[in-house]
């Protein structure tokens, strides 16, 4: 159980119980998904509370509460009372900040849970390689019997040192991995050899057997795995990007494998997605490709931590897990 850890549904017999005036509603505008099983919980957690689901509210005027994520930008204009926006994952890169009013709070989801899924993906990824599962199940389709030795590469590089990124190197440090990591500001970890800023990157890159990119999505690290970072990296390494498909250059990418600049890629997240049927990573030979699953948001968290924050907004009290607008996490 996470440090939230205690019945959120205690939060919406609280409002009751202290009779809150409640004018304000919380619209959800979570795009691309059935938001079924979201709604009833969060009416569940906040019976009093008017929720509506976007484009289908009456009065956009006494919405102070938004759950968002890939809004329509034309959204944000109409939300003249706007105090709060809540993110529906651990980024915030499915938010427009750039559209918000300087006053707006911008908040995020943490799950320990999520961070623990993800380092189990990273690690599955990282020893699927290692041990040539993939060849092995292609030579399974042609009744090839040929082992061989384990990939002798143990160095994995972690780009971005959040509390993902934190999760995921521990995690390797556990399994006997020598572990380093980059970050936009100087972080201090048990086990872990860090690096900041381009002079760090540059040593950070050049002895490193996997490439695990946890970045926040921001306009320093859109497009950053590109033709100049893999010429840094050692022939033999595999990227594995589990943060965002923008933070690819996809003609880099292809570049590099077919140049033998990389030994082969790992690739759970895309600029566009689904991935189109017609995009050569479906089918290139040194591509490995998961639907955006290495780590999904849990309803249930994202639930509890709205209810959390929506009643210290009307208590006015500090919200949990606020980021900071100007670097966008």
């Amino acid at each position: 159980m996470t440090h939230w850890a205690f019945n959120c549904d205690l939060v919406s017999i609280a409002l009751l119980n202290n009779k809150l005036e409640l004018s304000m509603s919380l619209l959800v505008c979570v795009m691309q998904r059935n938001n079924e099983k979201l709604l009833s919980r969060l009416k569940s957690l906040l019976p009093s509370v008017e929720i509506y689901e976007w484009p289908n509210c009456p009065d956009l005027g006494q919405v102070e509460f938004v759950l968002a994520w890939n809004a329509p930008d034309e959204l944000w204009a109409q939300l003249p009372n706007l105090k709060v926006v809540q993110s529906f994952g651990a980024g915030v890169d499915g938010i427009a900040i750039n559209l918000l009013a300087k006053q707006v709070v911008v908040t995020r989801i943490v799950d320990n849970q999520l961070a623990d899924d993800m380092a189990q993906f990273v690690l599955a990824h990282i020893l699927t390689h290692k041990l040539r599962i993939k060849q092995y199940l292609a030579q399974q389709q042609q009744n090839i019997w040929k082992p061989k030795r384990a990939h002798i590469g143990n160095h994995v590089g972690v780009m971005g040192l959040g509390e993902l990124g934190k999760t995921v190197a521990n995690k390797l440090v556990i399994n006997d991995f020598l572990v380093s990591g980059w970050s936009a500001s100087p972080k201090q970890l048990k086990n872990i050899t860090t690096y900041t800023g381009q002079d760090g990157l540059n040593l950070f890159l050049a002895d490193l057997d996997y490439l695990v990119c946890l970045l926040p999505l921001t306009k320093h690290t859109e497009g950053i795995l590109n033709k100049s970072l893999f010429a840094q990296l050692p022939s033999h390494c595999v990227l594995i990007n589990v943060a965002r498909g923008q933070h690819v250059n996809d003609e880099d990418l292809l570049w590099a494998l077919d140049n033998d600049e990389l030994a082969g890629a790992s690739l759970d997240v895309f600029t566009q997605e689904p991935l189109d049927n017609s995009h050569p990573f479906w089918h290139h030979p040194q591509v490995s490709i998961t639907p955006h699953c290495a780590a999904l948001t849990s309803v249930s968290v994202v639930c509890e931590q709205i209810a959390i924050n929506y009643s210290a907004l009307l208590n006015n009290e500090s919200l949990k897990n606020v980021i900071d607008t100007s670097k966008g996490y």
